[in-house]
């Protein structure tokens, strides 16, 4: 069954390779969604995908950003079905 993630990265997340690297994951996993930047300091992710994949595929964020993140805000809900391909968002 697939499932969204819809999640606030926060810490040291911006200007360290964070939405390339997701997006480069995402595409491995074939993830659909976007990442973006927020002027808070933030960053905004909203994935859908199997929730199994949905669920390695934050691990795997996580793991590669462990360093700079000081927290993850998740919001599950069921998958839309609205998004095609992951993407950069601006």
């Amino acid at each position: 069954m697939e499932k969204r993630a819809h999640v606030y990265y926060s810490g040291r997340v911006q200007g360290v390779g964070f939405r390339f690297t997701a997006v480069s994951i995402a595409s491995n996993l074939k993830v659909k969604g976007w990442v973006k930047n927020l002027p808070d300091g933030r960053v905004e992710l909203l994935a859908e995908a199997e929730e199994s994949i949905l669920k390695d595929f934050l691990e795997k964020v996580k793991g590669y950003f462990s360093g700079y993140l000081r927290d993850a805000e998740i919001e599950w809900g069921p998958a839309a079905g609205d998004l095609s391909g992951f993407n950069i968002e601006f």
